[in-house]
Formats: structure tokens, sequence, C-alpha cells
């Protein structure tokens, strides 16, 4: 498998339909924590996130011989991520979230590196506070560096579309980062 983290993801994927399924532990690997971030940034829910995560894992292995690889895997990848988290979200709706303020010690003591921490936490409080029409392609933009046209891939908007929300975004962003006292 060595050589296998030179190879682009489509020609994984041909190796995956034609003869190789091992190989698709590599795109795994390659994806799996960047889809789990993108999908806790639009649940809000680290246990339902994973779930999701998994089940598009196993949808697109499913699904591989579908993918045209002359397209880019990671906008199909991110596009199944995106459809089991809106999926998950309406499913789930109705139920209560355990509140915040109740946690548990886990007897460990992290200290480690607080200022990143807070600030990563403040992001996602602003984000969480956002519509999900801004914070998605903000998160995909910033979080997960795609490009404006991969955005408009996953999403399945126009690029014109993805550059103005993004624009929005920045500004619902900052009134809101403003107005969040912690």
């Amino acid at each position: 498998m060595s050589d296998s983290t030179k190879r682009s993801d489509e020609e994984i994927v041909e190796n995956v339909r034609s003869n190789d399924q091992e190989l698709y532990a590599v795109i795994i690997e390659r994806y799996q924590s960047k889809l789990l971030r993108y999908a806790m940034s639009l649940i809000r829910d680290e246990h339902k996130a994973v779930d999701v995560v998994q089940e598009s894992f196993i949808k697109a292995f499913v699904n591989l011989r579908s993918f045209d690889t002359r397209m880019k895997f990671s906008s199909w990848i991110y596009r199944i991520v995106h459809n089991e988290a809106m999926n998950s979200i309406v499913k789930h709706k109705h139920e209560l979230p355990m509140p915040e303020d109740m946690d548990f010690d886990s007897g460990e003591d992290i200290v480690d590196d607080l200022s990143k921490e807070e600030t990563r936490e403040r992001v996602g409080i602003c984000l969480a506070r956002m519509p999900n029409l801004y914070s998605e392609p903000l998160a995909l933009f910033f979080l997960e560096e795609k490009s404006y046209e991969e955005i408009s891939d996953i999403l399945r908007i126009p690029i014109g579309t993805v550059g103005t929300r993004i624009s929005r975004a920045k500004s619902l962003m900052k009134k809101i980062c403003q107005t969040t006292k912690r």
C-alpha cells in the first residue's frame, strides 16, 4: 500500500472497482477526519456525526461503480456526507439535546493549548448560531479548505451563489462572534 499514498483518489477508486477492494481503506484513512469535522459542523452532535460518516463510507463503497472517475472524488464523498447529515437532521429533529452544562468529570486534567481550544470553541459556537445556509459553505471553505468549485459541486449550487453565501456568512459570523459573550 505504500505506493497507494502517491496515487490520486480517482486512481484508487478504479483499482478498488476492478480488483483490490482492500485499497478502500486508503480512501477511508484520507477522508475520515475531514468528513467527521464536516459532519460535526452540520449536525453538532459527535455521535451522530460519526454515524453519518460511517454510513457515508458504506454508501460510497456500495455505489462506487456509479462514481465518474473524471470528476473529483472528494466532491462526491462530501456530497454523500452532506446528504446523510441532512437526513440525520430531519430524522432526529424532535430529539431533545442533552444540556451543555450537564458535564461529567472524566478525571482527566486537559490543559493542552487552551487558547486554541477556546478559539475553536468560540468559532464552533458562532457557526452553530448561523443558519446552515451560511455556516455550511463557510465551514467547507475555511475548515475543509475546499475551493468555490468544490463547494458548488458538494452543495449543488452555482459558484456565484457560493461566493455570495460565503461573503454573507463572513459578515454574519463577525456580528455573531462580536455579540457572543463567554
